[in-house]
């Protein structure tokens, strides 16, 4: 496969998301299932494995431990800290934000305990705790570089100016946030800074939590859990605008020679060469059609094409729903 650069690490131009295999997307898969679409990605040419605390509060971690230990050196590994489960008074776990110094580090270390590694190659601040000043946060992961618990350090979800302020305490490796044709948000500034200050970008949900792949026929047959049923843009207020949208983009990935998964990630790396999308699934032949979408071509009309049919004027709904959008530190478009 075809490679890209984070920091000091060479990786394939298309990683893998890992937290289809045990979290958001409705019930997960068998273990076995699951083993079996990490080890074909890594057999596949996958280098750049991407998980996180959160990701089944612990459980994605221990299956990528568990799965690809024998395997370690062949692949860059990336986790995240600062969201994850916590205790509530009745002793519920429950999803939540903490950015403190003694936090972020009782994160790291139990993140490499499950991974069943030494060092994480690249660690991100999953979200910035706004209570706690990002200086904060990211010095004390600076000291766990200096540890050797941390290879190198990322953000997750955070706006051009959080990234500088970061990036002037130790230098920041990658950004990690959505973006995809129908996610534009990026393009506004973050995506600049990342290029200016020579920080990679991994895109994540780069097919649209599966819409872009033409994944999402029918929301009302998502499982009851699936984190889409709350997403403003899979509502019945705008997904039916949305499917619209899809007629156009078929046509275009038919005369392009691909899948209309295909097109959107070959739209989402002809962006420049910073940007590493990260599309995760639950099933090894869709595994494969993504990452056959490094080796395509796609005309820079038909890419312009994709463009102009699906962009941030064109997608009816926001990306999210009112309290998630307060968690992250993105720019936003402007209300129209």
């Amino acid at each position: 496969m075809k490679t890209r650069k984070i920091g000091p690490f060479e990786v394939s131009a298309i990683g893998l998301g890992c937290m289809n295999l045990s979290h958001a997307y409705g019930a997960p898969p068998s273990e076995a299932d699951a083993a079996r679409v990490l080890l074909t990605a890594l057999d596949a040419g996958v280098t750049l494995f991407d998980t996180a605390a959160l990701y089944g509060f612990g459980a994605n971690e221990t299956l990528v431990g568990k799965t690809l230990k024998a395997h370690r050196q062949k692949f860059t590994l990336a986790s995240k800290g600062g969201l994850g489960g916590f205790p509530d008074a009745q002793g519920k776990v429950v999803r939540g934000i903490d950015g403190r110094p003694e936090t972020l580090r009782r994160y790291c270390e139990d993140s490499l305990r499950r991974l069943q590694t030494d060092v994480i190659d690249l660690y991100y601040l999953h979200r910035w705790d706004k209570k706690v000043p990002i200086e904060d946060s990211v010095g004390e992961m600076s000291r766990m570089v200096e540890e050797g618990k941390l290879r190198t350090l990322g953000l997750s979800e955070v706006s051009a100016a959080t990234l500088r302020r970061a990036h002037a305490v130790h230098p920041i490796t990658a950004v990690q946030t959505e973006y995809s044709l129908w996610a534009r948000e990026a393009e506004i500034a973050i995506v600049q800074a990342c290029r200016e200050l020579g920080v990679a970008f991994v895109a994540f949900s780069p097919v649209a939590r599966g819409f872009l792949a033409d994944g999402v026929p029918d929301v009302e047959a998502l499982e009851a859990n699936d984190i889409r049923r709350a997403m403003p843009r899979f509502t019945a207020g705008h997904y039916p605008a949305n499917l619209e949208l899809l007629k156009a983009f078929r046509v275009i990935a038919q005369e392009a020679g691909c899948t209309p998964s295909q097109l959107s990630l070959a739209w989402l790396l002809a962006q420049g060469p910073e940007i590493i999308p990260i599309p995760g699934t639950k099933r090894v032949d869709h595994l494969l059609e993504n990452l056959r979408a490094a080796d395509i071509s796609v005309s820079p009309e038909l890419l312009a094409r994709a463009g102009d049919c699906i962009n941030q004027r064109t997608v009816s709904g926001p990306r999210y729903a009112e309290r998630s959008q307060s968690e992250v530190d993105t720019e936003q478009f402007p209300a129209e």
